[in-house]
């Protein structure tokens, strides 16, 4: 599409209905109380010129530009701050208002660069824009005095300029890094003449700026402008898409120069994101045309061999040859597939089904299962159904939110700045976290309670808090009579003295008061909502976590309505959606077990061949029966196992003994190393397609490029199914969904037409909920009444001894992405070039270490280096690492330990020492290779 500015009414739009009816220019327009005159003209038709307003921040009323007259009123108010009233009568164009617009313009333009035919933003600056608008036609003022001309550019930001002599200081900048982003890096320092915007008196890369672009969204003039319009020039068209990063789900517009990517702008209607963005969705989309990029396919006979680069119908005749020979020799159960959470609903459904129907069994699992399987088994045992329970602008209506094992500001950012925004409007926070996390105090925010529990102990704390609420007598009894079962046993199990704060303090090491308080203030202090990320689900008692945070939910009533719920945060951006659409070895999509004839009976007819009962092998069980000689052959799309799963010398191990590795992904990666075929994919640039992001909203994907590989990544698996013989096409994606659609009950109403239409829909999207359902268990739950289930808590087998005294625990950080293939090959490798070892200053200090060390880090299955950096966020005993760098190899050091009910790794707990790093390790350090990190 041709490139179009989306409106700005000038200010946010007012809550409640229209019951004020103004006259504005001689139109008559009704609108909410509050609203602001300038809106109001907008709604009619008449934009009343304006430079530090718009519709994205509150009214400022600093530009002087927006003056109107208004009947019975003294003077020229601004009409971006003053409110409707009933029967005003405005006038947005008289000769007064003309005269006064067009000497602060004046004003404007006397001191700013007159070079607006060789400047970046010429056509697309709105300084520019409303000098013609108010029929400026001569500066009598010229720059013989003093003025701001000479000041330096800040090109420090690896993404954006900040050209201070083109600041004419309307604080939209300002404003927007504080009241959208949270962040409040930047002010107004100095007065009068001198005022100008600072970022802390630093250059923008040494600021507490986390480059999320709301200020170069903002900004009206070039004064701040993305490096890529710099040098390509101003985007000619765009196409709305959906960010492939995290489990957010923000929608941008993807602006075009040609067949080139300009900039990626965030979307205002976007569901998810509402115009917001971070660093890595705004900035770092190079990777899709970096030159690691692999664009052919290629085969090898072995993982010794050099690759030899083939053309699409080579690779996947030789392919299906493969696997036909290996299920030939050692049997139907041979061969398998993992599908990956980073593509589309559409390429992950044709992965599954290529399973299924062309290799004739249920070996079929996904990566969303090593991070997020207890969230589906845990949340499906007690509410019916396997996700989160609202939308995230329900957070908006929350009282308290209590956040357990996730770092929002760094793994979901966008979501971060609007639970922030509601935090400073009162809405109280307790963490639940080992780490002292961001969120725990940063500017304007501050937890009333930060518990730092010891790793693995998270089962405990939640009885704690339940104990509480039930000895209290805090449960909401009605709630729970009217609309749950099993109360009775649970509240008997969870009443023990054994779940007390007191007899659990010992185990979590959080004091008794402190977990009493927090759960009084979850249980009494309003709308409750819980939001959790992997520091839940990635224990062995993951499943019991999730079990233990609904329970907690449905006994005080927070549950089925805005501002409350069990919500997860998804970390890549189609988890949620990897996992509707039948990924795992015993369910088909929609969450239906394989056991369930009738359920089999429908994809039977559709796909014309039986469905195996039984599942199928997990990706651990591949792993091991490979070793054992009875899995041969794997199909892995877009995940780098060797990277991200836990215990790596067992993963490689696995890997190296099959006969024959499919990778399908945009680089060579850590897994790759070990594959016999590789297939090419596509970037989100060249998709189309749905993600499906973390509170089940299906967003569309659509292509701004053709596939820079010569295929679409959804046709590999149909054509690797042929050429097996079974019969497996479409003639575009659309038809995919169409079929998932007809298979799957909870995206029964869901089409390309619709999302096209309606933008997003959130399933259950059918007959009962067609335009999507917002909010989870309303009028009742899924399963139809909500399940209490006793959480009893178990040890893990995973503790500290005299060898390994620490325990490690994991995270993500705002630059990277998952392994990092992506994101270190962009600039964002500025922020974080490698993966560092977090440590208490009492734990280096014993073992002799200083701030910048090079320090082994060793488990009981593996060993590796990285680089110590002190800090106190770890309470002592604990230390912390990151896992997006390939040569850290973090998951060297992760054990086998899993959740008891669905094998998710125990990432977070793994005992460990450190130590100084030994000259032969050093040696072996300096040895080991990369791939290229970064780009200029």
């Amino acid at each position: 599409m041709t490139l179009m500015k989306e409106p700005d009414l000038g200010t946010p739009a007012k809550p409640g209905e229209a019951t004020v009816t103004v006259e504005i220019d001689g139109m008559p327009v009704t609108v909410p109380p509050g609203t602001s005159v300038m809106r109001a003209a907008a709604l009619t038709g008449v934009d009343i010129p304006k430079l530090c307003a718009t519709d994205t921040l509150d009214a400022f009323g600093s530009c002087r530009l927006c003056l109107v007259e208004i009947d019975g009123r003294k003077g020229t108010p601004a009409s971006c701050t003053t409110p409707v009233a009933e029967g005003m009568k405005v006038r947005t164009q008289t000769p007064k208002v003309e005269k006064l617009r067009q000497g602060v313009m004046e004003l404007y333009i006397s001191d700013h660069p007159l070079d607006c035919l060789t400047c970046s933003a010429n056509g697309d600056c709105e300084l520019q824009d409303m000098s013609g608008v108010v029929g400026l036609r001569q500066v009598r003022y010229g720059y013989e005095g003093e003025n701001h001309l000479d000041l330096l550019t800040d090109d420090s930001n690896p993404y954006f300029d900040f050209e201070a002599s083109k600041c004419i200081a309307c604080s939209r900048c300002v404003r927007a890094c504080g009241e959208i982003q949270g962040t409040f890096a930047l002010t107004i320092e100095g007065r009068g003449f001198e005022s100008k915007v600072s970022a802390g008196g630093v250059n923008f890369m040494d600021s507490e700026c986390v480059s999320c672009g709301a200020c170069v969204q903002a900004c009206p003039t070039a004064t701040l402008q993305e490096k890529s319009v710099v040098e390509l020039g101003m985007p000619t068209r765009s196409v709305v898409t959906t960010c492939a990063y995290c489990g957010v789900g923000c929608s941008f517009k993807a602006e075009m120069r040609g067949d080139q990517l300009v900039r990626m702008v965030p979307f205002k209607d976007g569901g998810a994101n509402e115009g917001h963005s971070c660093v890595k969705g705004r900035f770092a989309f190079g990777y899709a045309t970096h030159p690691d990029r692999q664009m052919n396919p290629m085969i090898r006979e072995s993982i010794t061999d050099e690759w030899q680069v083939v053309d699409w119908d080579t690779a996947i005749t030789y392919t299906a040859r493969k696997f036909l020979e290996i299920q030939g020799k050692y049997g139907a159960s041979a061969i398998g597939g993992i599908t990956s959470s980073r593509t589309t609903n559409e390429e992950v459904y044709v992965v599954q089904k290529m399973v299924r129907a062309a290799f004739g069994n249920n070996n079929v699992d996904t990566c969303a299962r090593v991070c997020h399987s207890p969230t589906g088994y845990g949340l499906k045992q007690t509410f019916g159904t396997s996700a989160g329970t609202q939308d995230f602008k329900s957070v908006a209506e929350a009282d308290v939110i209590m956040v357990i094992g996730a770092n929002p500001t760094d793994g979901h950012p966008v979501f971060a700045s609007r639970m922030k925004k509601r935090i400073r409007e009162g809405a109280k926070l307790i963490v639940v976290d080992p780490r002292r996390i961001d969120l725990v105090r940063s500017p304007h925010i501050e937890a009333q309670y930060h518990l730092p529990l010891q790793p693995g102990t998270n089962v405990a704390m939640v009885n704690a808090f339940a104990h509480v609420v039930v000895t209290e007598g805090l449960v909401d009894q009605d709630f729970v009579a009217a609309r749950c079962e099993g109360y009775e046993e649970w509240a008997q199990f969870i009443a023990r003295p054994e779940n007390s704060p007191e007899a659990t303090e010992s185990i979590t090491g959080v004091p008794a008061a402190d977990v009493r308080a927090a759960a009084r203030l979850y249980a009494t202090g309003g709308n409750a909502a819980i939001y959790y990320g992997l520091g839940v689900t990635e224990h062995s008692q993951g499943s019991t976590m999730v079990m233990g945070m609904a329970n907690l939910a449905m006994a005080t009533g927070n549950i089925g309505r805005d501002g409350v719920g069990v919500n997860p945060l998804r970390g890549q951006n189609n988890v949620q959606g990897s996992c509707d659409m039948g990924s795992f070895p015993h369910e088909l999509s929609g969450y239906r077990h394989v056991s369930d004839e009738a359920v089999r009976e429908v994809f039977e007819t559709l796909w014309g061949r039986p469905i195996l009962p039984e599942p199928g092998l997990r990706i651990p069980n591949m792993f091991d029966a490979a070793i054992d000689g009875t899995f041969r052959a794997l199909f892995v799309q877009g995940e780098d196992i060797a990277q991200s799963d836990p215990n790596t010398k067992h993963v490689t191990a696995a890997l190296a003994a099959m006969d024959l590795v499919v990778v399908q992904d945009l680089f060579i990666n850590e897994t790759a190393k070990f594959a016999h075929v590789f297939l090419p994919g596509t970037s989100f640039l060249e998709k189309d397609g749905t993600f499906t992001n973390a509170e089940r909203r299906i967003n569309r994907v659509r292509p701004v490029m053709a596939p820079k590989t010569g295929m679409h990544e959804w046709e590999i698996p149909c054509r690797i199914a042929q050429a097996m013989g079974y019969e497996m096409s479409y003639n575009n994606p659309s038809e995919i969904m169409d079929e998932i659609a007809a298979v799957t009950p909870t995206f029964s109403g869901v089409s390309f037409e619709k999302l096209d239409k309606l933008g997003s829909v959130q399933w259950p999207c059918n007959d009962a909920a067609p335009t999507g359902t917002p909010i989870m268990h309303v009028d009742g739950f899924v399963r139809g009444k909500g399940a209490f289930v006793p959480t009893t808590f178990v040890p893990t087998d995973e503790r500290s001894t005299r060898k390994f005294p620490l325990i490690l625990t994991t995270g993500r950080i705002l630059s990277q992405y998952n392994v990092g293939a992506q994101t270190r090959r962009t600039a964002n490798v500025a922020w974080h070039p490698e993966d560092v070892l977090e440590i208490h200053p009492h734990d280096a200090e014993v073992r002799g270490i200083n701030d910048g060390d090079m320090v082994s880090l060793a488990s009981r299955v593996g060993e590796t280096t990285l680089k110590a950096t002190i800090s106190d966020r770890m309470p002592v005993g604990v230390v912390y690492t990151t896992f997006h760098h390939p040569v850290t190899g973090a998951n060297v050091v992760t054990t086998e330990n899993s959740d008891w009910a669905t094998n998710c790794p125990e990432y977070k707990v793994t005992a460990v020492q450190v130590g100084l790093r030994t000259s032969a390790a050093a040696a072996e350090e300096s040895a080991r290779e990369d791939i290229p990190m970064a780009v200029d």
